[in-house]
């Protein structure tokens, strides 16, 4: 992940994030003012990622 793919992805109109886990360390690169313009979720396991996805 880095700042330039979540800056496409606010562009495009998400306001939800959801990553893995072990993208949590490359968050020190993304500036702090575009990562607050979205509700981040981060998931553990595919499993994870598909019940949070869906909401849940």
């Amino acid at each position: 992940m880095s700042a330039g793919s979540l800056q496409v992805a606010f562009d495009a109109g998400a306001k939800r994030i959801l990553l893995p886990m072990s993208s949590a360390v490359d968050l020190v690169s993304v500036p702090p003012e575009l990562f607050a313009k979205f509700q981040t979720s981060f998931y553990t396991d595919p499993i994870d990622a598909v019940y949070k996805a869906l909401g849940g």
